[in-house]
């Protein structure tokens, strides 16, 4: 039967993500899971995340779940959120560095706010996402809608044309990024209430294609 995958590797907001897929989802059955058959058999698949970064990489790699990702990243409808995201690329500047999963190739930096900028990082609560590419997963999503955050860390791709959508906190950053079947975001769209479950909304119906 068809599901949709949300890979469990311990870390954050799985709860959140699965019920806002599961409102949205049509009646296909949302599984939280960290067996790699479920994993490999699912329609969809959601990678979520909050925390640090090495934490989260060592749980993947404890779960023999690398090589599934890189597989399904490959060959299915594919969403990564926050740390989901983030693992994506390449390098993280975060905990004294650490080597991503280099499906996109870029790094992740940190925040750098200046105290006349009187800005905090984390960047915390609602912003603005501009739409810098065409996509399926934005249908129905106004230009500008604001969307959730909380994050410390950002990426930067090497290849700008693959990002979907950008932020300014205050520096313009990439805050959406796809390529062929994969859509990533550094905002949590099941925390954004009308706009965040369109796009969840919209990547149950999306087939991968652009």
């Amino acid at each position: 039967m068809q599901h949709i995958a949300v890979i469990d590797y311990g870390m954050g907001n799985l709860r959140s993500v699965s019920k806002a897929l599961e409102s949205v989802s049509n009646g296909i059955p949302v599984e939280v899971t960290a067996d790699p058959e479920r994993i490999l058999s699912a329609s969809h698949i959601v990678f979520p995340g909050q925390g640090a970064i090495r934490a989260c990489l060592a749980e993947v790699q404890r779960l023999g779940l690398t090589d599934v990702i890189h597989q399904v990243a490959a060959e299915k409808p594919f969403l990564g959120i926050c740390i989901g995201m983030q693992l994506l690329m390449t390098h993280s500047d975060e905990n004294g560095g650490v080597d991503g999963l280099n499906i996109f190739a870029g790094n992740v930096h940190h925040f750098e706010v200046k105290p006349s900028q009187h800005l905090k990082v984390p960047h915390m609560g609602w912003n603005q996402v501009h739409q810098t590419a065409a996509h399926p997963l934005w249908k129905n999503i106004e230009q500008d809608s604001r969307f959730y955050f909380v994050h410390s860390y950002y990426v930067d791709p090497n290849d700008k044309s693959i990002s979907a959508a950008t932020t300014e906190y205050p520096a313009e950053f990439t805050s959406a990024l796809y390529k062929d079947n994969i859509f990533a975001v550094q905002f949590h769209p099941e925390k954004s209430h009308h706009a965040g479950l369109q796009l969840l909304k919209n990547f149950v119906n999306w087939n991968g294609q652009l």
